[in-house]
């Protein structure tokens, strides 16, 4: 015989095979179920699957929260949650945001459907939040205008404190979300005899190469990063048949629809500039126009589409590399125009000031730099005569190279 699963009868026909053990019409009622997943009931499934040990199809309903979580937390069922099923949602490392804000704001959406019985388990569910990644700007909006946090002086007394040892610039004891998406490095423009155009993706666990829409004008030496689900291609040089010149052009590529649109100019134009991203803004650093050497930055705020000028460096940097640890940039290296820099500086974003760490073992440009675990990465670059295979490693705490 066969049986014909629909939404009006899969939540009897379900349970009653479960317990009768007919696998196979259990398996056409998980695979229905499945297909049925989206964010107005991907939790009232997954409860379903639990409660009657349907095991893959809760694996998948609990991947498509994971996935869906923006939208899923706008939904009726996200706020019927406990705070126990809450706090088990958010505390999970697989939670797919473009920034912890998100996170935050549901929760305070999810305290305002029923503030009564809710606003004393606020601090509890506060605590699962990873408010480290929060920046002190939005802390401290938090803390002084959220009618929720001020009426809850444990909550306030957290958010203060995280808020103070942000702007120490203390270490950050908290792991960053690593949602299961696919893991992508990307490439854009480049030079081989010209400046390039194209923008390519390698997939990491297919070992694949992937021609993406090319950027809107060729670059070489630009800056590359990635801010708030979108990549930026800052800067550079479009030396390419029928032009020279270096640009102050910054675009910004959505993954999803493959696309690039245009983002407000920088102050002026920047070749191999140096870019990275701190509390939800984008830096760049230093670069070149024509023959003029840069010591000035500034920082890009997508939210509001506009660039603000930043203190100046101490040195003027082309081919400088850039990391980011603890909410300070370290600016490494580079060259001034005369020669190839040992020296590097870092930038405290609360004081808007510059300041002079300890030097690299060998002066380089052109370098690999990047923050892994506490420590600033330094890899290759040129130091005025060859091309380098040396590594460096900074360690912030301790001021030193090794």
């Amino acid at each position: 015989g066969t049986i014909r699963v629909t939404e009006p009868t899969v939540c009897q026909v379900l349970p009653a095979a479960t317990m009768l053990q007919v696998a196979n019409v259990v398996e056409a009622c998980c695979t229905f179920l499945e297909r049925q997943l989206d964010p107005t009931n991907a939790i009232g499934i997954a409860a379903f699957a639990e409660q009657h040990g349907c095991r893959d199809l809760l694996f998948k309903a609990n991947r498509f929260i994971e996935q869906h979580f923006t939208q899923i937390c706008q939904e009726e069922e996200f706020l019927q949650l406990s705070p126990i099923q809450l706090i088990e949602l958010i505390r999970k490392d697989e939670l797919n945001v473009q920034e912890e804000r998100e996170v935050y704001n549901a929760v305070i959406k999810w305290v305002r459907y029923n503030e009564e019985t809710r606003k004393p388990k606020m601090e509890a569910v506060l605590r699962a939040v990873r408010c480290q990644f929060l920046s002190p700007a939005f802390l401290q909006e938090q803390m002084r205008s959220c009618d929720i946090v001020t009426k809850l002086p444990a909550c306030r007394d957290y958010l203060s404190q995280i808020f103070t040892d942000l702007t120490l610039h203390k270490r950050i004891g908290v792991k960053e979300r690593t949602p299961k998406l696919p893991r992508i490095i990307y490439v854009a423009g480049g030079y081989l005899r010209h400046s390039l155009d194209t923008f390519e993706g390698f997939n990491i666990d297919d070992n694949t190469w992937t021609a993406l829409a090319k950027l809107p004008i060729p670059r070489s030496g630009l800056g590359v990063a990635f801010l708030k689900g979108a990549i930026y291609a800052v800067g550079g040089r479009n030396n390419s048949p029928g032009s020279s010149y270096d640009s102050d052009w910054i675009d910004r590529y959505d993954p999803v629809m493959d696309v690039w649109r245009p983002c407000t100019a920088m102050s002026t134009p920047r070749n191999r500039v140096g870019v990275c991203v701190m509390d939800g803004l984008l830096y760049a650093c230093g670069g070149s126009t024509g023959a003029d050497c840069h010591n000035s930055a500034e920082r890009y705020d997508p939210d509001s589409d506009q660039w603000t000028r930043i203190k100046s460096m101490k040195q003027q940097r082309i081919g400088v590399g850039v990391a980011v640890i603890n909410r300070l940039l370290y600016a490494v290296g580079g060259f001034d125009g005369e020669s190839r820099l040992r020296s590097v500086e870092c930038y405290n974003p609360d004081k808007d000031s510059w300041s002079f760490v300890a030097d690299m073992h060998e002066c380089k440009s052109g370098a690999g730099v990047a923050a892994l675990e506490h420590h600033i990465y330094v890899v290759g670059g040129y130091n005025g005569s060859q091309q380098l295979d040396t590594v460096e490693r900074y360690d912030p705490e301790q001021d030193r190279w090794e």
